[in-house]
């Protein structure tokens, strides 16, 4: 009865052992058709494995930064950071340590006056029906400072996202220079938007890199697992010519004049002469690039032709002169000049009778021109010389968006009123290029605002410019001259640009006062509806700044000029920016004070070394004024430097081993400041003109090296205003 029971297990488990073979089987081949083939229902094996394993993180790479000549940053990416709430309770896992906002009242009563919100609103965002909310545009681009004081409250539920801002630290500075750019959201790409953010775009443009590695589950990196870096591609860093000291004197200077006189427009431009390079560009109304607030995308500077009225007369008068038909002792019937098609008038109506066309210039005579560019060169010869001066083409800048003026010169009239700036227009960036001539020994220079483009990743520059002769249209003879008789504008009584003088200074120049078109074609009548403007340049035997300044429409009361404003920005721009370059005032332009200055036959003996009474003895036997500087014993440093002619009164600057106290500067003039501060290295800043009545470091204050000085200047008597100067500004271009 055993029997048929073997028989049935060995049957079975044959079955089962058929089975188990079966499948082995299966597996084999399946195992085989893996390796063979690498893929599983069409999907390759190892990508999969690569999927679940490998991990890859972000390297974020930095949009290139716009910086100054110096180096000083105008543009750059900063880390800002995005304040946000979490409201869902379930990721809270522990009630001691809770990961949401418990308490949307007290949260709310401690948020509010850190993001400038009202308490209120605060609490509706805290009680939203959401998982994790934000706080709007008062919540985003949060700064470092503010993030670290919300994270010291340890508010539950309160957090940050981290991302990257373009920021401008300066704010409204060269705006329509610089542009902004913003972040695209789709994209999520900084794109420059305007200006040289978005002209020089394909420069400053990032790239991320990444890092990938093989990882577990939770992201950590496998022990000797692979890894792959790619390196982050940051954008380059273009270095401009702006100088950013000189272009704050220009925008403190336009904020005033802008505030004072609320005109439609300021432009102003500083330029280098020798070079081309632009040292300052502005002009209002402007906008803060961090904010965005713009009202005019066009930069005035490049994009807008105007008549630029007399300013046109320099480069008439050095075509002129370089043709050698300027006699300045030739005498004309000033008033009126006929001509085809009208009368040329001066802007007095009546003139001022026989006068020289040296005093036509004076006086900005139109007539004057008239005659100069009519009779004595000729209108065919008038114009190559307004061609070699680059009047009728693009400067070729490297902003964006320049424009070209347009000269009329189809009638008699219209080659006639071109020769002192009506009919015609040029844009302020191609007068500046023109006067560079007039500066610079006839050599007209190219103007430019980028310096070179820097690949920050290697260290190497990519692109250099560097100054280039746009043309030569007159002589250096012919600048020199010409740069004589626009400094007698200046200082003579009878010329047009008295108000633009700067003490210490010789400045030559030029006013203009153009006439606007208004929608109906005609001239727009009223006292305000000029364009008026300054071009000048200084010191005048040689040059070292170029500064245009104009200021269209201001609000003018019945006793003030066009040239107030004007003068306001030009004189404190120019005035300053010398200064800053350490540029010595000329001593023959110094405003003296009421006793002579005489030089003594001695010379400044060597006092280095010696003891400082002995010095200080030495020094008032020779009738000079010693200044000892320092509160010890010996003498480590003087000014003047020994063998320089003493002069009678002449502060002698003597420097001891000790503390260096503030003297009393009371009554000092800008020179002898100058010479104190470069004497002490100190960051010299002057205000006004004459002599010192107040100073931000009292008498006997410790200072050292790089303390800011700043001084109060004011001179003992107004100048006169006469009449001559006022009718001069307000009908100059009639």
């Amino acid at each position: 009865m055993t029997q048929p029971k073997n028989i049935n297990m060995n049957r079975g488990a044959a079955i089962l052992t058929l089975i188990f073979a079966l499948l082995f089987f299966v597996l084999i081949i399946r195992f085989l058709f893996l390796q063979t083939t690498g893929e599983v229902n069409g999907e390759i094996l190892a990508a999969r494995a690569q999927e679940q394993y490998e991990r890859k993180r972000g390297i974020e790479a930095n949009r290139g930064s716009i910086l100054d000549r110096r180096g000083e940053v105008i543009a750059q990416d900063t880390s800002t950071y995005t304040l946000i709430a979490v409201l869902d309770d379930k990721l809270t896992t522990s009630a001691k340590n809770p990961k949401h906002v418990v308490d949307p009242e007290e949260t709310a009563e401690k948020l509010a006056p850190l993001l400038d919100m009202e308490e209120s609103d605060v609490e509706k965002i805290l009680t939203k029906d959401a998982k994790q909310v934000e706080f709007g545009s008062a919540g985003r681009n949060i700064s470092h400072t503010l993030k670290v004081k919300i994270e010291k409250m340890k508010l539950p539920g309160i957090g940050f996202l981290r991302d990257t801002h373009r920021y401008y630290p300066n704010g409204t500075f060269a705006s329509h220079i610089i542009g902004y750019a913003q972040r695209d959201e789709e994209s999520n790409n900084t794109v420059g938007m305007f200006g040289i953010e978005k002209s020089l775009d394909k420069y400053l443009q990032e790239k991320d890199g990444y890092k990938v590695y093989e990882g577990d589950k939770q992201g950590f990196k496998l022990p000797n697992g692979k890894e792959k870096i790619v390196a982050p591609d940051n954008g380059n860093n273009i270095y401009l010519t702006i100088d950013q000291k000189v272009q704050t004197f220009l925008e403190d200077a336009m904020n005033e004049a802008a505030e004072e006189y609320e005109p439609e427009k300021i432009i102003g431009i500083v330029a280098d002469p020798k070079t081309g390079k632009i040292l300052a560009m502005g002009q209002r109304p402007s906008f803060d690039p961090n904010v965005r607030d713009i009202n005019n995308y066009y930069n005035d500077a490049v994009a807008y032709p105007f008549e630029p009225g007399s300013t046109m007369k320099i480069f008439t008068l050095a075509a002129a002169v370089e043709e050698g038909v300027f006699n300045r002792n030739e005498l004309y019937q000033s008033g009126a000049y006929k001509v085809e098609g009208g009368r040329i008038r001066d802007h007095n109506k009546t003139g001022w009778g026989t006068i020289s066309f040296l005093e036509g210039v004076q006086r900005s005579s139109n007539v004057a021109m008239a005659i100069l560019a009519k009779e004595k060169l000729g209108p065919d010869r008038f114009m190559q010389y307004m061609n070699k001066f680059g009047l009728n083409e693009e400067t070729g800048i490297d902003l964006p968006n320049e424009a070209n003026g347009k000269f009329n010169y189809k009638y008699d009239i219209e080659k006639v009123t071109t020769a002192f700036g009506q009919g015609s227009t040029v844009t302020p960036i191609q007068q500046v290029q023109a006067a560079t001539a007039i500066a610079n020994g006839g050599k007209m220079m190219k103007p430019y605002i980028i310096d070179k483009i820097v690949d920050v990743d290697h260290d190497k520059v990519i692109k250099q410019n560097k100054p280039e002769v746009a043309g030569t249209p007159i002589s250096e003879k012919t600048s020199k001259e010409v740069l004589d008789i626009l400094e007698t504008v200046v200082s003579s009584e009878k010329g047009t640009g008295r108000p633009y003088q700067i003490e210490g200074y010789e400045v030559a120049g030029k006013t203009g006062t153009a006439q606007i078109a208004g929608s109906d074609g005609k001239y727009l009548s009223g006292r305000d509806n000029f364009i008026f403007s300054f071009l000048g340049m200084a010191p005048k035997e040689d040059p070292e700044l170029l500064v245009y300044v104009a200021v269209q429409q201001p609000k003018l009361k019945d006793t003030e000029t066009g040239s107030m404003p004007v003068s306001s920005v030009f004189n404190t721009v120019m005035k300053n920016s010398l200064q800053y370059m350490k540029i010595q005032p000329s001593e023959e332009t110094e405003e003296k004070p009421k006793k002579t200055e005489t030089e003594i036959g001695a010379e400044v003996p060597s006092l280095v070394g010696e003891n400082s009474a002995s010095a200080e003895k030495q020094l008032r036997s020779n009738n000079v004024q010693p200044l000892i500087l320092g509160t010890g014993n010996e003498i480590v440093a003087q000014y003047p430097e020994a063998g320089k002619k003493m002069i009678v009164n002449e502060r002698v600057l003597l420097r001891t081993d000790g503390k260096i106290k503030m003297p009393d500067l009371n009554g000092w003039s800008s020179r002898d400041v100058m010479k104190l501060a470069n004497f002490l290295d100190l960051n010299l800043k002057i205000n006004g003109n004459g002599y010192v009545v107040s100073q931000n470091i009292s008498k006997n204050e410790t200072v050292q090296e790089n303390d800011q000085l700043i001084v109060k200047l004011e001179s003992p008597q107004q100048p006169d205003s006469g009449d001559n100067e006022q009718s001069d500004e307000e009908e100059e271009a009639r």
